[in-house]
């Protein structure tokens, strides 16, 4: 936790839960990629407490003792959310978990290819991986997402969120959500 003397090294970002709490995360002024609030990570934070997945009048929860693998998503808001609705297990890695949420792993050429065989390695027959990406236009960017899809729909089929499904103030058209599922062979 930040302390008085380094504040400039670090600056707070409090994110409100739909239930009225506040989860604040320290990120970095300056630093790598897992130093930063990514926003795809608060779209797809968000996204967890909609209605379809969290009720906070009866506290229902899909999250509820599900096992979460959370790849991504920076500072681990999107983890850390998962664990406030329920999730009984989150964790950086465990094997044919029941939901898989990644937020912004689209961007690193190197990563493509891993990515994709951690995904076929984690998700059984009956996992649900949700997807929450920035779709970058410069660059390299569009090539390295257009690889990752390629590579991604051999073995997965994909399913778009629309922003309706979304929650409705922490959405954006350049974020993108899906849910991903192993392919029936």
């Amino acid at each position: 936790m930040a302390t008085d003397e380094d504040s400039e090294d670090y600056f707070v970002r409090e994110i409100e839960k739909n239930d009225g709490s506040v989860l604040r995360i320290y990120q970095c002024s300056r630093g790598d990629v897992g130093c930063v609030v990514w926003d795809a990570a608060i779209v797809l934070s968000k996204y967890l407490e909609t209605e379809q997945f969290y009720s906070v009048q009866s506290r229902v929860s899909t999250w509820r003792s599900k096992n979460i693998v959370e790849l991504g998503a920076g500072t681990g808001l999107v983890g850390l959310v998962a664990a406030t609705l329920g999730g009984g297990n989150v964790k950086e890695f465990l094997p044919h978990s029941h939901y898989i949420l990644m937020a912004d792993c689209i961007y690193y050429e190197q990563s493509v290819e891993p990515l994709v065989e951690t995904l076929k390695l984690l998700a059984g027959p009956e996992t649900c991986i949700i997807c929450c990406f920035e779709q970058r236009t410069v660059g390299v960017n569009p090539e390295i997402e257009k690889r990752f899809f390629e590579l991604l729909l051999q073995e997965f089929q994909s399913e778009m969120i629309p922003s309706e499904k979304q929650d409705p103030e922490f959405n954006s058209p350049d974020i993108h959500m899906l849910h991903l599922r192993r392919r029936v062979h």
